[in-house]
């Protein structure tokens, strides 16, 4: 009989995926959904030891005129999208490695947040290869098939993302 290990157990760790991932020896951007926010950090890996370079969450988009009144949609499509699209912007201006995707235990469902987040790095620029049939529709991504439309607040928000304004 084969002893599961705890991190698996607990649905935390794919060791089969993170050894290849390790094996690649490639820096990789790892994508990750709390009750409240999206995570994202930029990790680098020496043997079996990740480092963090840098960490963001889907909070920051505050800083950047995401309105007070929808904090509760900070793990939407339109703000996995904008953070992806913020730590494109980061890692274009720090002249990192083009990174892979690290999803974890998430499960790549075509049109979902982790999709929007790939997007928003690709719409930074950011050379990952992808499929472009897998990103959820233009209308979803700005927001406007949320309860409240999303899209002009969408607009100037990504603006002052791309200008770098606080």
């Amino acid at each position: 009989m084969k002893t599961i290990r705890r991190r698996r157990k607990e649905n935390r760790t794919d060791y089969e995926k993170r050894i290849g991932l390790l094996k690649s020896h490639t820096p990789r951007v790892a994508f990750r959904k709390s009750s409240r926010y999206v995570i994202a950090q930029y990790i680098t890996s020496i043997g079996a030891q990740d480092t963090v370079v840098f960490g963001i969450t889907s909070g920051i988009l505050l800083k950047y005129g995401w309105p007070e009144d929808m904090k509760g949609s900070l793990k939407s499509i339109p703000a996995s999208y904008l953070t992806g699209f913020y730590l494109g912007k980061k890692i274009l201006e720090k002249k990192l490695a083009v990174p892979i995707i690290d999803f974890g235990m998430i499960r790549a469902v075509n049109g979902s947040r982790a999709f929007a987040f790939i997007r928003g790095l690709v719409d930074s620029e950011v050379k990952i290869k992808h499929e472009a049939e897998s990103f959820p529709d233009q209308e979803r991504i700005k927001g406007t098939k949320l309860k409240r439309d999303f899209s002009v607040n969408f607009a100037k928000v990504k603006k002052q993302i791309e200008g770098g304004e606080k």
